[in-house]
């Protein structure tokens, strides 16, 4: 399986307990900062508050705080000082890492998140070592007891989709990140809910790990998206079915 969908899946998991301690709030309200920051505070014509917004509330994130982070990212309230930095490196088995990160504190950030590297195997690359090996894309996971691959495909091809995949049991839709509001919204209307969805790096080739390698992997990328500034870890591993079994 595919270290982008697998690792998806992890995440979504992951989501529920972080939602439980906080994190995920403290992840998604710096993601309305930001799109607020960039695009202004109209969610109807920024597509990507929309989607920051959408993600609060299905983190049950309150309707207050929500406003209050969408007034700092539009300079109505201080602590916007939020920016995007993105980080490169490598990984246990030569596996290419990208992390996409919201800081306020760069100076605090990058020593953090080189360590976590260096403590889990890893080594924290510099500017453009890895990115060519990636594709920023819409992704969507679908499990193929919900829907057919022809269902999916007149969704989300109607909604702009470009690829659909399917991986063992599941469904992969993938689409331009600028359309990702749109096609989420065709399938939301179509009653077809998916498994995780997110904009995400996706690899142009992967690395196959055994079962050692893919373990040390996976827990160099949950350390990563346990830091607090992490917004999405990419990686391009592949994991065979019967080294995720025993996984």
């Amino acid at each position: 399986m595919a270290g982008h969908s697998h690792w998806a899946g992890i995440k979504h998991k992951k989501a529920l307990v972080d939602n439980k301690r906080g994190k995920l709030w403290s992840k998604v309200s710096k993601a309305i900062i930001v799109a607020a920051k960039l695009g202004g505070g109209d969610p109807d014509s920024n597509g990507r508050l929309r989607l920051a917004i959408s993600d609060a509330k299905a983190a049950n994130m309150p309707s207050d705080t929500i406003s209050r982070a969408v007034k700092k990212g539009t300079g109505e309230l201080a602590g916007g000082n939020v920016e995007e930095v993105l980080y490169e490196g490598y990984g246990p088995g030569g596996v290419a890492i990208m992390c996409d990160l919201l800081t306020d504190n760069r100076n605090r950030t990058a020593p953090e998140i080189r360590k976590v590297f260096e403590i889990n195997g890893g080594k924290l690359g510099s500017s453009n070592c890895v990115a060519y090996l990636f594709e920023r894309k819409g992704l969507f996971i679908f499990s193929a007891d919900i829907a057919t691959e022809e269902q999916l495909m007149e969704i989300g091809l109607e909604a702009g989709a470009e690829d659909i995949r399917h991986t063992g049991d599941k469904f992969e839709v993938l689409c331009d990140p600028e359309i990702f509001t749109e096609v989420s919204e065709a399938f939301d209307a179509a009653n077809v809910p998916s498994e995780t969805k997110e904009i995400t790096r996706v690899p142009n080739n992967t690395v196959d790990l055994d079962v050692a390698a893919a373990r040390k992997v996976l827990k160099l990328l949950e350390a990563l998206d346990d830091h607090d500034d992490v917004q999405n870890v990419s990686a391009n591993f592949n994991i065979s079915d019967e080294a995720l079994a025993e996984l």
